[in-house]
């Protein structure tokens, strides 16, 4: 059974306990557009102690505003009591809410396009905000006046940006002229965790350059990022250019990283540490920005390190890197690169698969069958030994054990 018909019971049980209940918000966006998913939240006049009554397996996730997760058949779905919210604090959340009617429920969603409701039942969409009418116009428009939306919650913003980006639309003028004249109040209201989840989406769809220069533009960008305060347009643009050209399932870290061409390692630390990102990923940001500064070396001095090489090669985030470094190149010298680059790596392939599987050719065993005691002696030997074997080409041990001897 489709998610969309376990949520059509959950209505259902409301609806024959007497209450309103609708499919609500990006479901019906989506499914108008001729995109339904499988995550669907629902809206009803039921009050959250009646839903506990009719739903026997529930997740309490946000009791005080009328929010219950309703879990049937491992399905969850986010079932909410229509409400109004009231008295905004710090640009994020309401401190109350009052229970509400669906008219005054779609009126303090952020955008049209995401205010209406649809009935699986009747196949009925209820649209109080003229919803619909600007997804046939292509526009994001928010619902009611765009500066008391932005108070109310500044991540919206970034979220219009967001959907503007995904769905290719327009931002109506009104709502783009709020952004801009509120664009500086993003922090402190906003959490950078919040920031980094909506990039991430935003990262996911096919037109993320065209959201990073519509959020410059609305001067979001530098408010994010200070450092690009300052920037031309015309130089965002040209770093996000080869977007396209980078391969599918890249990194947000990764696409983010072409914003700044000349960063440095300290630098992508700090950056990591400001965006509240994991550990993983700065590795992985990390590792771009040296391999992009070996890449530079090499071409700048014409030589390379055999040595350095092979323990590049051998890293689990090579390909990918390379890749996105490639997508800056221009397509008359990208396939050269390229081959450079395999042809190092056949030279090279048993050392990287022996560094790959942490298989050194001379390792801590034998260098004790030859009286050497465990300690920083012994290190020194393992990673000159190593040194030997991918410099000489040596696939026998004894080769590298006489050598090492003298």
């Amino acid at each position: 059974m489709e998610a969309q018909q376990y949520a059509t019971q959950v209505v259902k049980r409301l609806v024959n306990a007497g209450y309103i209940a609708y499919f609500a918000g990006g479901w019906v966006r989506d499914f108008l557009i001729g995109h339904p998913s499988d995550d669907i939240d629902i809206a009803t006049n039921a009050p959250p102690e009646k839903i506990l009554d009719l739903f026997p397996h529930t997740i309490l996730v946000g009791l005080a505003f009328g929010v219950i997760i309703v879990v049937i058949d491992g399905h969850q779905f986010e079932v909410a009591t229509f409400r109004r919210d009231v008295e905004y604090v710090n640009g994020r959340k309401p401190t109350m809410i009052e229970l509400a009617t669906p008219e005054e429920d779609a009126s303090r969603r952020d955008f049209t396009i995401n205010g209406m409701f649809y009935d699986p039942v009747e196949g009925v969409v209820h649209d109080f905000v003229q919803g619909a009418e600007d997804i046939q116009l292509g526009v994001i428009r928010t619902i009611g006046n765009p500066y008391d939306r932005f108070f109310e919650d500044r991540l919206r913003m970034v979220r219009g940006v967001r959907f503007a980006a995904r769905f290719g639309f327009a931002m109506d003028e009104e709502t783009h002229q709020a952004i801009r004249a509120t664009a500086e109040t993003l922090f402190p209201a906003v959490a950078m965790e919040r920031i980094w989840q909506e990039l991430v989406k935003m990262s996911k769809y096919p037109h993320f350059d065209a959201a990073i220069i519509e959020m410059h533009r609305l001067e979001l960008l530098p408010v994010i990022f200070p450092t690009l305060k300052g920037v031309h347009l015309k130089e965002i643009r040209k770093r996000v250019a080869h977007f396209k050209d980078l391969p599918e399932k890249t990194e947000t870290v990764l696409m983010l990283m072409e914003l700044f061409p000349n960063i440095v390692h300290l630098e992508v630390l700090d950056l990591c540490r400001y965006l509240k990102i994991s550990i993983a990923e700065q590795k992985l940001a990390e590792f771009l920005v040296e391999l992009r500064r070996l890449i530079a070396y090499d071409k700048q001095n014409g030589s390379w390190d055999k040595v350095i090489w092979a323990h590049v090669y051998a890293h689990k985030h090579f390909q990918i890197c390379l890749s996105v470094i490639s997508a800056g190149i221009p397509h008359e010298e990208r396939m050269n690169f390229f081959d450079v680059h395999a042809k190092h790596q056949i030279e090279l392939k048993e050392h990287i698969q022996r560094i790959m599987q942490k298989r050194p050719l001379v390792n801590a065993a034998l260098l004790q069958t030859q009286g050497i005691v465990p300690g920083p002696a012994m290190g020194a030997l393992l990673k000159e030994a190593e040194k030997i074997a991918i410099l000489q080409d040596f696939n026998d041990p004894i080769k590298v054990l006489n050598i090492l001897k003298y």
